[in-house]
């Protein structure tokens, strides 16, 4: 965790998923300004950020606004085209929004940063790569949602912190009931995964349809979740290619046990792990499939055919089928891939925007939308 303060101006990542490094508060010019780093928290790749920038002076000179600065974002994941990131702000426990589009330098060097105007806190502002989502926001919905969401605690991380799963039923073993089963935040720093949970989980708690075996993991990674972790490439396994007999973490193995679990206990129709791709992605949400050599890939493909007729072009990239085809050359294959030849279970890796969608800048009712649609079509192919 970190803290810098020079004069009046402090910087703070000392809560759950805070992360910012090497600061540096720079308050001797017209416009006071707040240069940060990510930090990789260990991991080969950065890009999450999320600090809160206080004022502790009660009465503080007139500065109406206050310059943060990205550095050191050659070496971010996805680079080439990160002067595209719309971060977000907002007070803290008040309503976030995103900020405008970056103002990208270059030192004499070459080195590229990025710049964004935010209010002069008052008393206290934060910013964030994305939208955040933390176990508070899961605790919320499910207190409004008890006569159809439970949680059951799976077990302990490696960092032992506990993993949740929630479900609608616990089901009956030799079931016939079509059942899903839903991951979110393999990288921790993917909160836009936890949007659409979120509205997913609301849209059936709303509904209340019966005969259906839902199990969900909002927080795969929860211990990058509360370190605030990126997660892609951690040490000493990425979390999405962990999966395997056996699994290479603690995580992987306790979930592997639960979807063994659940398996048992429904007729398993789809899987669904929710990411985000690249922080500049617009075209909108697409899903990676299997290939056409893989058993359940006619199956996926008309769950991709339902999810891009409810999510229309909206929401919906135009080329939302793509083949995971690189996958046979890689040493620890994703998720989906191990989902469906380990399991024979149709598995779709949902790739969900930081920011941009069809030219609309996503907000927290966009991403709950999107959940809302997946449910329909859930709904729609098994009703």
């Amino acid at each position: 965790m970190a803290m810098s303060a020079t004069m009046t101006l402090k910087v703070s990542t000392r809560f759950d998923g805070g992360n910012a490094a090497d600061i540096e508060i720079l308050s001797g010019q017209e416009i006071p300004e707040i240069r940060f780093a990510s930090d990789p928290c260990g991991g080969k790749e950065a890009l999450w950020f999320h600090f809160r920038l206080e004022e502790s002076d009660p009465d503080p000179a007139r500065n109406s606004k206050v310059r943060i600065t990205w550095k050191y974002f050659d070496s971010m994941a996805g680079a080439s085209e990160l002067p595209l990131c719309i971060p977000v702000s907002g007070m803290p426990d008040r309503t976030w929004s995103r900020l405008k589009q970056g103002e990208e330098s270059r030192s004499q060097d070459g080195m590229r940063q990025l710049s964004w105007l935010i209010p002069h806190p008052a008393p206290a502002v934060e910013v964030a790569l994305c939208f955040p989502y933390l176990t508070s926001d899961l605790d919320a919905l499910l207190e409004r949602s008890t006569e159809f969401w439970n949680s059951t605690p799976l077990g302990l991380s490696q960092n032992g912190n506990r993993i949740t799963r929630v479900h609608n039923t616990i089901g009956i073993p030799g079931s016939n009931q079509p059942g899903f089963y839903i991951l979110a935040r393999q990288h921790a720093g993917e909160t836009p995964g936890s949007w659409v949970l979120d509205g997913l989980l609301r849209y059936w708690s709303q509904v209340k349809k019966g005969g259906y075996t839902i199990w969900a993991i909002p927080f795969v990674d929860i211990d990058g979740v509360k370190w605030g972790h990126f997660g892609p490439d951690g040490f000493p396994h990425d979390m999405e290619r962990s999966w395997s007999n056996p699994p290479l973490r603690r995580e992987t193995k306790i979930v592997t046990q639960d979807i063994l679990n659940w398996k048992s206990r429904c007729r398993p129709a789809l899987i669904l792990d929710f990411h985000s791709p690249g922080v500049c992605e617009r075209e909108g949400v697409f899903a990676f499939s299997g290939t056409e050599s893989d058993g359940t890939f006619a199956e996926e493909t008309k769950w991709c055919n339902v999810l891009k007729h409810e999510l229309q072009s909206e929401f919906a990239a135009p080329n939302f089928q793509r083949q995971d085809s690189c996958v046979s050359s890689i040493a620890h294959p994703p998720f989906s891939h191990f989902a469906r030849n380990a399991w024979g279970i149709p598995a779709l890796n949902i790739q969900i925007p930081y920011a941009q969608a069809a030219g609309n800048i996503l907000t927290q009712k966009n991403y709950r939308e999107v959940g809302k649609r997946i449910g329909q079509a859930m709904h729609r192919r098994n009703g």
